[in-house]
C-alpha cells in the first residue's frame, strides 16, 4: 500500500484512528478524563494507533502532529460533558 502523501489524507487517517479508539474504549476514556489520567490509561491503545499512523503516512508529514491533534479533538474535546478537574 502506498504511503499517504497529502495533508488532507493524513488528517483523515489520524481522525479515523482516533475515532476507532473512542468507539472501542469509551468507558476507559470517560474514567481517564474523570481521574485526570486519560493518556496513562490509554497508553497502549494510543501507541498502537500511532504506529499504524506512522506506517501509513510519508515521513515528511509526521512533524505536522495530525495524530496528536486528532486525539485531542476526538478523545478530549468531544467529552467536554464528562465531569473533570480539568474544566
Amino acid at each position: 500500500m502506498p504511503l499517504i502523501e497529502t495533508e488532507d489524507a493524513a488528517r483523515r487517517l489520524a481522525r479515523a484512528i482516533a475515532s476507532d479508539l473512542s468507539l472501542y474504549n469509551e468507558e476507559k476514556i470517560i474514567q481517564g478524563i474523570r481521574n485526570d489520567n486519560l493518556f496513562e490509561v490509554l497508553t497502549e491503545e494510543i501507541e498502537e494507533g500511532r504506529a499504524l499512523f506512522r506506517s501509513r503516512v510519508a515521513p515528511a508529514l509526521l512533524a505536522r502532529n495530525f495524530y496528536d491533534r486528532a486525539l485531542i479533538d476526538i478523545l478530549v474535546k468531544s467529552k467536554g460533558h464528562v465531569p473533570s478537574k480539568l474544566w
